[in-house]
């Protein structure tokens, strides 16, 4: 059966629809949390390889993620126009994606000594960091995946099947780092190269749990309408819009990567221990807020497939407003109470880890709204198919404004953690005024992402 299409949400659909997907990406937190802690026993080096090693992961899945992000906005639009069989086709163009990306890091492996060797970690973390990526990403197809079908699931309102799957990750990642980095249960005590392969093997099994589901129809609409074969040209809609989604997320990853790799690591072990740890706390807060925002473009796609254009500043209003609220509590907490919650992260016999980590969590508090805010704009405009100009701007401000501004700050003028933190909140201040302006000007609602000549006949079309 089809539910009803919402255009309007009120509070109460917004956080119906948002708590799965809040959920999803808390759990995602908590396996990088996981990673961290467990590890942290073994000292700043295993600490800073584990989360640098978990970073510099996603520069390799941030675009095939990013890009299949999109796939919750064609199926949200095409729910919202009556179409299921053509929302369950986006999800087969995001697994084809998948596939080509476990390709693209299967040839990579053999040379992840030399893409390590590009950043400027110690010598013992980057000996660490490339064990850790080879393992990491053995399954990254799998990681992919899980976010293909998790956003097509979205798309057609139903976020709880995906949450179980990403929840079920998180349980196996747990119990697995548990017995490979200690050893428990008669396994090896792997430490760095354990907490990866725990992490690979729980991306696994979780996304062929999902995709069986997928295939067999687990949680999907009932409907005559015949699903027909996959399209060429569908496929070259969801590059079209998909890919400069991915380059969204792509290149502002990319300069923060290289911001951790090049900047921070120059200012030695302890504050790059400390930065990344924070950053694993900040995720804390981004997540639940993205999650929200991404609950929101649902709404904004169902509404633009429905065309009720007119019902989506509502909605990224009302969307705003909660995912801000959510991440200036956090803030606050950063503010009052930084040494608690470093301390699951703090190695033993760390009293500078502990205050160069309190200085720069307290720090971050000052950009909680503005990211926000720069979400919940993105995710809508995403969900209209504005994808190329948000990834205009971020290559712009990101590489443009952020990083010769912390490189001269911190490698020519001798700033440190203070300064670096600084220019992160001043890019999303910039971003997120610049995506309001984009936003305000309503140039997404001349965007058409869904092919008419490939809809079904209005007689085919469930009421």
């Amino acid at each position: 059966m089809i539910e009803p299409t919402i255009t309007k949400p009120r509070l109460g659909d917004l956080l119906r629809l948002a708590w799965p997907i809040v959920v999803s990406r808390s759990s995602q937190v908590v396996v990088g949390v996981t990673d961290a802690a467990m590890v942290a026993h073994l000292g700043e080096e295993a600490l800073a390889a584990t989360t640098a090693g978990s970073m510099n992961a996603y520069a390799f899945l941030i675009l095939p993620m990013g890009t299949v992000f999109i796939v919750s906005a064609f199926a949200s639009q095409l729910m919202g126009k009556g179409d299921p069989a053509g929302a369950r086709r986006f999800a087969w163009y995001g697994l084809v994606v998948a596939l080509a990306a476990q390709l693209v890091c299967l040839a990579a492996s053999p040379f992840m000594d030399r893409f390590v060797a590009l950043g400027n970690q110690p010598r013992g973390v980057a000996a660490l960091m490339s064990t850790y990526l080879v393992y990491r990403l053995s399954t990254a197809g799998a990681a992919v995946g899980l976010e293909a079908i998790g956003n097509y699931y979205a798309g057609i309102r139903n976020t709880v099947l995906p949450m179980m799957a990403q929840v079920l990750a998180m349980v196996l990642n747990v119990a697995l780092c548990w017995v490979l980095i200690y050893g428990r249960l008669g396994a090896p005590e792997l430490g760095v190269r354990g907490s990866a392969i725990a992490s690979a093997l729980a991306t696994l099994i979780a996304f062929v749990v999902l995709f069986v589901c997928f295939v067999l129809g687990v949680g999907q609409p009932d409907n005559d309408q015949p699903r027909g074969a996959l399209r060429l040209r569908e496929l070259g809609r969801t590059l079209r819009f998909g890919l400069p989604s991915g380059l969204n997320w792509f290149i502002e990853f990319a300069a923060f990567l290289v911001f951790i790799d090049v900047v921070v690591a120059d200012l030695g072990t302890t504050v790059l221990a400390a930065m990344l740890a924070v950053f694993q706390i900040n995720s804390v807060s981004f997540m639940p807020a993205f999650g929200i925002a991404t609950a929101g473009s649902i709404f904004v796609g169902n509404a633009i497939g429905a065309g009720e254009k007119d019902a989506v500043p509502p909605t990224v209003s009302l969307t705003m407003k909660v995912a801000v609220i959510w991440q200036t509590v956090v803030g606050l907490l950063y503010l009052l109470i930084p040494t608690v919650l470093l301390a699951p992260f703090a190695p033993e016999g760390a009293p500078a880890f502990i205050a160069t980590g309190a200085v720069v969590l307290r720090l971050s508090a000052v950009w909680q709204a503005f990211d926000a805010a720069a979400n919940t704009l993105a995710e809508a405009l995403r969900a209209a198919g504005d994808t190329t100009y948000p990834s205009i701007v971020r290559a712009l401000i990101a590489w443009g404004v952020f990083f010769p501004g912390v490189y001269v700050s911190v490698r020519v003028l001798g700033g440190r953690e203070v300064a670096a933190t600084g220019w992160l909140a001043a890019y999303l201040l910039l971003l997120a005024l610049v995506l309001w302006l984009r936003f305000k000007s309503g140039r997404w609602r001349s965007i058409e992402m869904t092919d008419p000549d490939l809809l079904p006949p209005a007689s085919e079309i469930p009421a």
